[in-house]
């Protein structure tokens, strides 16, 4: 019985990893066009760009859960909703920070649009001026799949803001598409992995 009603779920597992690393990939085919054309080097100099990084920067979404975890500290567990949004960007951006270690893929240069990739020599495990996967991008989709959880009826709003923080990092010419993308991947599908094992469950 078990293996017959974990059987959708696995094939759900399965779709959606597919359907991620098809979105990877076709982002890689659009990664020189983007990154030529799709500029704006004074986004963070306007309120609205500092505003949109703010969603991918994990302090904020800490700082967030502990308002969370206050505002429900009547409740039985009131961390537990707190301790959710604050570990579902945390764990995305830790996983995406080690990736960058492993797949150390430059950040787009400044003339060309060709890939670089940083030897393994070269500063091991430091992920600084390494661009696949996004860290903002991971952090904010994660942030926003765990609050879509939370907060199903505002999902969009959360949705928009983690794809208007995605798109600042294109603007500010820090990151390819395929970055993003993959980001916006790792941070979906960690805040799942955290909602699978750390959703309050019904008494």
């Amino acid at each position: 019985m078990s293996t017959t009603s974990e059987s959708p779920a696995r094939r759900t597992v399965i779709r959606d990893v597919l359907i991620a690393v098809a979105l990877i990939a076709l982002s890689m085919l659009a990664d020189g066009w983007v990154a030529e054309h799709v500029r704006y080097g004074r986004v963070y100099e306007t309120d609205w760009g500092r505003m949109l990084r703010n969603f991918g920067y994990l302090p904020f979404w800490l700082l967030a859960a502990i308002a969370l975890a206050l505002n429900d500290r009547e409740s039985k567990k009131w961390w537990r909703r707190g301790a959710l949004l604050a570990a579902a960007p945390t764990a995305a951006g830790i996983v995406g920070e080690l990736l960058k270690i492993l797949v150390r893929r430059m950040r787009p240069p400044d003339v060309g649009t060709a890939y670089t990739f940083r030897a393994y020599s070269d500063h091991p495990f430091s992920s600084r001026g390494i661009g696949f996967p996004s860290s903002h991008a991971v952090v904010a989709f994660g942030a926003a799949a765990i609050l879509s959880r939370l907060f199903p009826r505002a999902k969009w709003v959360w949705y928009a803001a983690a794809i208007g923080c995605a798109v600042s990092r294109l603007l500010a010419h820090a990151h390819y598409l395929s970055d993003v993308v993959a980001g916006a991947s790792i941070g979906i599908a960690v805040a799942a992995l955290v909602w699978h094992y750390g959703a309050p469950r019904a008494d």
